[in-house]
């Protein structure tokens, strides 16, 4: 998609951004469904493998998969300036209310009704991530290598969680993220390769 870097376009994603910073609740991950909707569906400023590709770099980045998420489609909607006002506007809703909560957190905890509304929220935050989940599936491709990454991923993941287990050798120690994107990359390119040497064969 050609960059349109107008100031209505530009004021548009801050407000998009801005609303979906401002209405969710949960973190990133469950603001995945509301900025496919919003930046897919509803303003068509990118397709959904291009969404996917953006949501891939944005976990494999430093920081929060929503900000980053903000970031590129900023930048690849309008550039550096569209980059810079989608970020701004999906932090500052953010922003605002924690400065505004930490006048009063105790107090603001004790409430039972603050208590009650967190729990609700809760299991809002899951119906999101069930959504994101399978929004994504219909745009994944399902071949013997990702479904054996897949549960390749699972496999490291829960034996890391349940046996403490780290990666490396004495103070040199690897993530399991850091292992995991790295893996990704590597069969991601083997694969590529191999399908791209079979296409002009």
């Amino acid at each position: 998609m050609r960059k349109k870097n107008t100031f209505a376009t530009i004021f548009n994603l801050f407000l998009t951004f801005m609303k979906i910073g401002a209405l969710t609740f949960g973190g990133g991950y469950a603001m995945i469904s509301i900025i496919e909707r919003e930046v897919v569906e509803k303003n068509r400023w990118i397709n959904q493998s291009e969404m996917m590709d953006i949501f891939s770099i944005s976990e494999s980045t430093p920081g929060p998969i929503s900000v980053n998420t903000a970031t590129f489609v900023g930048y690849r909607v309008a550039g550096f300036w569209g980059s810079l006002f989608a970020t701004l506007g999906l932090i500052f809703p953010s922003f605002i209310i924690i400065l505004l909560i930490s006048f009063f957190y105790q107090t603001f905890l004790s409430w039972t009704i603050i208590q009650a509304a967190f729990l609700g929220i809760r299991a809002g935050v899951i119906i999101l991530l069930i959504d994101a989940v399978i929004k994504l599936k219909r745009v994944l491709k399902f071949t013997p290598m990702t479904i054996a990454l897949f549960v390749l991923t699972i496999g490291l993941t829960a034996a890391s969680f349940f046996f403490n287990f780290s990666f490396g050798i004495g103070s040199f120690k690897f993530s399991l993220s850091i292992i995991l994107i790295l893996l990704g990359m590597v069969i991601g390119i083997i694969a590529t390769a191999l399908n791209k040497g079979g296409q002009k064969e």
